[in-house]
């Protein structure tokens, strides 16, 4: 193939966007993974400035924003993350095997194979759970923990709590839609 490759300028250009595509799904991996870390600092810090004055109970509501910002940032990552994939899948690959007139399904093996095993759908479940932990429940503890502890004047202030439970559902419902359950190619 490397001959064929050196002498086809078009499959040429088709392996090149594979190569600029992993590396660019590689780039988004280590940025949505990172989002994981700063989500749990930031809970730590505000919980434990909330935790330590009644009054600074109010910078509880900061933390559901964070986790919103968060926890979207980290589903538009993987959602392109999970694009790259199916573009090399259906669109790239079958490019390569018409260009080079072979109906080898071993080229980019790897983006159909890790889709296939036995212990897919339970790893994706499970990571379904713990997005939904780490970006969601933190907010709604935070919602919770200022519901029952707000002295009286910041009472007035449960209606940004309401609006928060309401996007940190939209977010829940939107990380489980995008959960690509499914299996195969």
């Amino acid at each position: 193939m490397t001959t064929q490759s050196s002498e086809n300028p078009v499959l040429q250009i088709y392996l090149s966007e594979y190569e600029t595509l992993k590396n660019e799904q590689a780039q988004r991996l280590g940025f949505r993974d990172n989002l994981i870390y700063a989500n749990l600092i930031a809970m730590a810090g505000i919980l434990s400035v909330a935790a330590t004055d009644i009054v600074k109970i109010l910078i509880l509501l900061v933390l559901p924003l964070i986790c919103t910002v968060l926890g979207w940032t980290y589903l538009v990552n993987d959602e392109k993350i999970s694009a790259i994939g199916r573009y090399v899948r259906y669109k790239l690959s079958d490019n390569v095997h018409a260009l080079i007139q072979s109906d080898d399904q071993g080229l980019f093996g790897w983006e159909t194979a890790h889709r296939s095993d036995a212990r897919r759908l339970s790893r994706k479940i499970i990571q379904l759970i713990v997005d939904e932990f780490v970006f969601v429940l933190p907010g709604y503890i935070a919602i919770f923990m200022f519901w029952i502890n707000a002295p009286v004047v910041l009472l007035s202030l449960r209606w940004v709590a309401m609006l928060e439970s309401a996007i940190l559902l939209f977010l829940a419902m939107q990380i489980y839609v995008y959960a690509d359950l499914r299996k195969g190619k």
